[in-house]
């Protein structure tokens, strides 16, 4: 084994031990929050701007657009854009809008995926080349001077790593994603070698739910038992979690109950205990990656451009290459098909009916202080980074926080709560 694979095993046998004993990793302290940081408009429009405007997240697999002239389209938080692969091989992220009237140029869906060699307005026919920049005005002779030069699309900060194409929300940002990562998670990304893996199923839901309650629901070992008793439970061991903090970002290890053969006896050194876990990383401020034993599942949650009791979720299944396995074409499709279907099937009879009845609880005028668990270390950790990219001047928003360990109090958040 190298190093990496050393290190992981080394991570699984104290989740293990945590198993054993019956506990997991925690932070010293509690943290509080207000209903009023799901459901007030104010809040809600300060996190479009100061996280989504100034951050990277992921848009898209590299194995989505993998040919030049592909596309997609989607809405983020500030703006609706098309996500194109240039003929260099390059990606560049567009404002979905026409600069003549402001027509769509393409029909916004999570599944809008084409191809093209240019965009072309529905409502007067204006075209743009697949950078962006302005062909065609039609009948220029009578619509008066333009300058071409200026009136190409809009186009937002973009950056392709670790097999993910990344976009900050703002055209008048930059974009580092190296910097963003940190040196920990982005060796980790980096060790993945996602970029040889095919997302081979996508999809994005549309909920009632403020984009918080979501990310927070996907972070959190400790409601598995209680949630999902007949589903994730029956795989997954309920708050055992060996866990590591990153500052912005962070991991954790969770064993799965097939790991239970090796709780009275120690296993084997030279046995990988691999297929017994899932490994999770927070990817900040809104991702949860998770490392099956053969694949890899990315979640994503985003904020409604305009409503804080909304919010969009995308779920993106990557795994390796049908070429590169020993399955027929036929089996490995039945295969994702399969494991997909479970993964929704969970997703609409339970992730959702709960998320949205919290939602609606969030909306009581009287609902008081909350708290997260000592317990809930990964939701801790996505909350101090909400509110410390929140209080951060542009100039501070991405040299990573250090990193502490377990065991060790949390850095102090400030404290600014919202009046439900």
């Amino acid at each position: 084994m190298d190093e990496v694979a050393l290190d992981r095993e080394r991570r699984i046998r104290r989740a293990l031990q945590l198993l054993r004993e019956n506990t997991t990793d925690k932070f010293d302290g509690t943290v509080t929050f207000t209903s009023g940081e799901h459901v007030d408009p104010v809040v809600a429009e300060r996190e479009r701007e100061l996280i989504f405007g100034r951050v990277p997240t992921i848009v898209a697999h590299s194995s989505e657009i993998p040919q030049p002239y592909d596309f997609v389209t989607l809405q983020l938080p500030r703006n609706k854009v098309i996500v194109a692969r240039q003929p260099d091989g390059g990606v560049k992220t567009f404002v979905n809008l026409c600069r003549h009237r402001g027509a769509l140029l393409e029909e916004e869906s999570f599944q809008g995926c084409g191809r093209a060699r240019l965009f072309s307005c529905p409502y007067h026919r204006w075209s743009y080349n697949i950078d962006g920049s302005l062909r065609t005005i039609t009948r220029a002779s009578t619509f008066g001077d333009v300058d071409k030069t200026k009136q190409g699309l809009i186009e937002l900060p973009t950056e392709e790593r670790h097999g993910f194409i990344w976009v900050v929300d703002n055209a008048n940002a930059t974009i580092d994603v190296q910097t963003w990562l940190g040196p920990d998670m982005d060796s980790i990304l980096e060790g993945y070698g996602l970029a040889d893996l095919v997302a081979v199923r996508a999809e994005g839901f549309d909920e009632p739910v403020n984009w918080k309650i979501m990310q927070d629901a996907f972070l959190d070992g400790y409601h598995i038992a209680y949630a999902h008793p007949n589903t994730a439970a029956k795989h997954i061991h309920t708050n055992v979690m060996a866990f590591e903090d990153f500052g912005r970002h962070c991991r954790f290890i969770a064993p799965r109950k097939t790991i239970d053969k090796w709780i009275d006896v120690d296993p084997p050194e030279d046995e990988s205990l691999v297929p017994h876990v899932t490994e999770t990383q927070f990817l900040g401020p809104c991702h949860t990656l998770l490392k099956q034993p053969d694949h890899y599942q990315l979640l994503t949650f985003r904020p409604d451009p305009v409503h804080p009791d909304r919010s969009y979720m995308e779920m993106r299944l990557m795994v390796p290459p049908q070429e590169r396995t020993s399955l027929t074409p036929e089996k490995w499709q039945r295969l994702w098909d399969k494991n997909w279907e479970i993964l929704l099937a969970v997703l609409h009879a339970e992730d959702f009916p709960l998320l949205r009845a919290s939602q609606t609880g969030m909306g009581s005028k009287d609902a008081g202080t909350m708290v997260m668990g000592r317990n809930e270390t990964a939701n801790q950790v996505f909350h101090r980074e909400v509110r410390r990219i929140l209080a951060a001047a542009d100039d501070e928003v991405a040299p990573p926080l250090p990193a502490t360990s377990v065991g060790v109090v949390a850095p102090p958040v400030v404290e600014t709560p919202v009046k439900s």
